[in-house]
């Protein structure tokens, strides 16, 4: 076995912190600076000192291992993108804000890629003729580029971002669901040997497009995405996923509908308590903007309108809430009191809980005035049924029934079958089997490899810091040299016998540091063992603790080697 580095405390460019940075909100974030593993440079931008980097590497490396075991091809495209193939799909718009866009000194468009489908892509088209040459998956490990509004939660939400992307190119839509199973099973197997926590979940496609879309999650309450998951079925899903039954109901022997005076009643909350109602008896119409066109978006009053489901129902187009100058020169709408019957060139979309049937007190589009017994189909037709509301803790399981969960969650992966879409508007073909053109269909499978680090650090920590597994940790032993000149001669000769032995090995040999920063600094720093000399080095005794569980033991040098060394 080769002999394994002994990374000297005394000689490492890192320094460990005892106070919170002040901007930190999240643990990751927090103990990720304080054990020295990252250090902020600018907003959303992080240096990765050396132990950040081995965990990093590690990271990387089961990655890599186990998309190399699904017979994927590495490769590494350039970060700096020309603008013409987004231009072909559309993404140099629709990516909006987020996209880091520049030009060279001739005026060229570029841009910093967050994803790569257009240039892998284009790779494909330039090196593939004929059916012969495909199925094939490609993948590359590089860092990512997004313009973020408010970067925050240190490397959970950065900038700059480490990212393992693949994509998958096949002649047929049965080849995309084999290479869509193959990603599947890798990320279960890369997330099993990293230790993570994780669910996966039904997702939106969203702006990637395509046919099928799943996220995995791992819970955690610095998480951005909340997810749902059914107690009683195998159902998880992005909230974003998460739809209603359409159920229409009888509404025979509902009475026709009437005008009621509502004066001084403009909110779903004013007119529920002025009427004696339960907020779940109105309906709510919600008015946006989409590219400018004024679109009414109906839910139950008790429920709140989920904006990110609306605008990635509407992507690419842009939505925006309308403001007070929309109302101008517009009498059928009347704010506060807006009702879908009546409407006049207004598109109205409404969640499938406002079923045809059902009946509502909502407004009657005249001032201080509402309509009660008013009912879809009958009084007014849904153009098109949307799920648009804000899941809720309780509600019902789209699989099963029962009652929903709701949590928070990092995305650490997300899987797409996208189809034809960027092979559609790159045009790659290849020969089939017929001698005739085929249309490529793809697939695109991205991890967060530097979002991992992170989520790791939130779920793998307690009061005293964090506690990797063996598989990513910086060394698989932190020796302590409790003190005097035996301890440190004790613990540098243990070091080098591990080392020997293909141990990884962190010692601590600072000199003019107490044995009690020492033992902080181990617990804090967060390697799976800890081994002390300390108070009987003279006898040959050494402590050995586990820093998961706590427990410590005491033993002869040797045997502390032995049982080390067959560990790893």
């Amino acid at each position: 076995m080769a002999n394994a580095p002994v990374q000297r405390m005394s000689q490492l460019m890192a320094k460990t912190l005892r106070d919170d940075p002040a901007d930190a909100e999240v643990l990751s974030h927090k103990l990720l600076v304080r054990a020295g593993y990252v250090r902020r440079t600018a907003a959303g931008i992080w240096s990765w000192l050396p132990l950040g980097k081995k965990v990093l590497s590690n990271v990387e490396r089961i990655v890599r291992e186990e998309m190399d075991a699904i017979g994927a091809q590495e490769v590494l495209l350039p970060a700096l993108l020309p603008r013409e193939p987004y231009d072909a799909t559309g993404r140099w718009d629709e990516y909006g804000p987020e996209l880091f866009r520049l030009q060279d000194r001739k005026g060229g468009d570029y841009l910093l890629g967050p994803t790569h489908e257009e240039i892998f892509t284009l790779l494909v088209k330039d090196q593939a003729s004929s059916y012969k040459d495909l199925p094939v998956i490609l993948y590359q490990i590089q860092t990512k580029f997004r313009d973020e509004a408010r970067p925050r939660a240190g490397i959970l939400r950065g900038r700059e971002f480490l990212m393992k992307d693949s994509y998958s190119f096949d002649t047929a839509d049965e080849g995309l669901a084999e290479s869509y199973a193959l990603h599947r099973q890798a990320y279960q197997r890369i997330f099993e040997r990293l230790g993570l926590d994780y669910r996966i979940c039904a997702a939106t496609a969203g702006a990637m497009g395509g046919s099928k879309s799943e996220e995995f999650l791992a819970p955690a309450g610095a998480g951005e995405d909340t997810f749902a998951d059914c107690p009683n079925c195998d159902f998880a899903a992005n909230t974003e996923a998460v739809g209603y039954e359409l159920k229409p109901v009888d509404a025979s022997g509902v009475p026709a509908a009437e005008d009621i005076p509502t004066p001084d009643t403009p909110t779903i909350e004013t007119l529920a308590a002025s009427l004696g109602v339960p907020a779940s008896a109105t309906l709510k119409n919600l008015l946006v903007k989409v590219d400018g066109e004024i679109v009414a978006v109906g839910v139950p009053g008790d429920r709140e309108v989920d904006m990110d489901k609306v605008e990635a129902h509407f992507a690419p187009a842009a939505v925006e809430l309308v403001t007070a100058e929309d109302f101008t020169g517009r009498p059928d709408l009347v704010r506060g009191y807006v009702g879908p019957q009546g409407l006049e060139k207004v598109r109205y979309i409404a969640d499938p809980r406002v079923a045809p049937g059902t009946a509502w007190i909502t407004g009657a589009n005249k001032e201080h005035t509402h309509a009660k017994n008013v009912v879809v189909g009958r009084d007014f037709e849904v153009g098109e049924y949307v799920d648009v509301v804000v899941v809720q803790e309780g509600d019902p399981c789209p699989k099963c029934g029962s009652g929903l969960k709701l949590d928070r969650a990092i995305e650490i992966g997300h899987i797409f079958q996208l189809g034809r879409k960027y092979t559609d508007a790159l045009k790659l073909d290849v020969l089939g089997q017929n001698g005739k053109p085929v249309r490529v269909t793809m697939g695109s499978y991205g991890i967060g490899v530097s979002r991992a680090v992170a989520a790791l650090a939130e779920q793998h920590a307690d009061e005293k810091g964090l506690v990797w597994s063996r598989e990513v940790a910086p060394a698989d032993v932190h020796v302590v040299a409790a003190g005097k000149a035996l301890q440190t001669e004790l613990a540098l000769e243990v070091s080098q016998k591990l080392a020997a032995a293909g141990v990884r090995v962190l010692v601590d040999d600072r000199a003019g540091v107490s044995p009690g920063v020492k033992f902080t600094d181990a617990e804090l720093i967060g390697v799976p063992q800890i081994l002390v000399a300390g108070r009987r080095a003279a006898e040959g005794v050494v402590e050995l603790k586990d820093r998961r569980t706590g427990e410590r033991e005491e033993l002869p040098v040797e045997e502390a080697i032995t049982r080390l060394t067959s560990a790893s």
